[in-house]
């Protein structure tokens, strides 16, 4: 669904006819066709909200890349290594409406799936993340939805990562909507490990041996390790320039 041609400056269009059909069908009783026609039969509003969810987006970056030269000044070093933005995907979208079991509609959508934005921002050490987290939410016009530092309390698989959901306000051309953005705070070695047990595991009609998944968790415990050492000499050698 492209949107390249709607600013966000649009008012929102009134919900289309086939909208209030939808709505009356879980979309269990579904097939993955049908739930895309239905897409496609109120594809206007779609496509404005999704307009929305990217100015979300840009606002979060902005405010990321603010602090980033903010600390560079007063540091002489950048916390941040890089930023990414994804929308979320029509179909993964779907899929996971499908598991809430709720309607397709674009009321839901909003008040019931918060990562259609989303933000990753990679930093160079553990410490840098959090002061980058505390210095976005300490913002008057960032407003915290959920938390879940998954760095403190890895995932079972030894996923690290921490994730917030924040609300901010995009601004148009007639009024002020609040949009909400996942955001996820990594260090290097973090997304490094993510992005390869990402792609090791989640491989079609594939099931991981038992023994691959105890090696994939060893590596995570690896690269935890490996944060807290660079950290500690980083903390070092910021202290003996300190002292010169």
């Amino acid at each position: 669904m492209e949107s390249q041609n709607l600013s966000c400056g649009q008012s929102p269009q009134p919900p289309h006819p086939l909208e209030k059909q939808v709505r009356q069908r879980l979309l269990s009783q579904l097939t993955r066709g049908e739930i895309l026609e239905q897409f496609q039969a109120f594809s206007i509003p779609y496509r404005e909200l999704m307009t929305y969810y990217r100015c979300a987006m840009m606002e979060v970056e902005t405010k990321f890349r603010v602090l980033d030269e903010e600390f560079s000044l007063a540091h002489d070093r950048n916390p941040i290594e890089s930023i990414k933005t994804r929308l979320k995907e029509p179909g993964s979208l779907l899929d996971k409406l499908k598991r809430k079991n709720l309607p397709l509609n674009i009321t839901t959508i909003e008040e019931h799936i918060f990562d259609i934005a989303g933000v990753r921002v990679i930093c160079s050490s553990p410490g840098d993340l959090y002061r980058l987290a505390d210095c976005l939410l300490s913002q008057d016009d960032v407003t915290l939805i959920a938390k879940k530092d998954y760095i403190q309390t890895p995932k079972p698989n030894g996923y690290r990562s921490l994730h917030l959901i924040v609300e901010v306000p995009i601004f148009l051309a007639e009024h002020k909507k609040m949009m909400k953005v996942e955001i996820q705070l990594r260090t290097i070695a973090m997304d490094f490990w993510a992005s390869l047990e990402h792609k090791l595991r989640y491989k079609k009609d594939m099931k991981v041996p038992q023994a691959l998944i105890a090696e994939l968790r060893e590596c995570a415990d690896l690269s935890a390790s490996l944060d807290a050492r660079m950290e500690a000499i980083r903390s070092k050698i910021e202290q003996t320039q300190t002292e010169t």
